[in-house]
């Protein structure tokens, strides 16, 4: 599962990884938000997802940054 993940964004361009981690920084922030005024959340599930996600952009962002220096 998280092979295919990684695949799949280490095609993507810098800025399409860098929209991607907004979008899911949003996600992760909504859903703290939910689970803080709820105390409940209905798929708890996807905030760790969620959480992974953001983690291997945030992972695969740094490494383009890094190899952009390095060139």
């Amino acid at each position: 599962m998280g092979k295919k993940k990684m695949k799949n964004l280490k095609d993507s361009s810098f800025s399409d990884l860098q929209k991607m981690d907004q979008d899911l920084a949003r996600e992760v922030f909504e859903l703290r938000n939910t689970l803080a005024i709820q105390r409940k959340l209905d798929k708890p599930h996807l905030l760790k997802a969620k959480r992974r996600e953001r983690a291997r952009v945030l992972t695969l962002l740094t490494k383009q940054q890094k190899e952009g220096a390095l060139v």
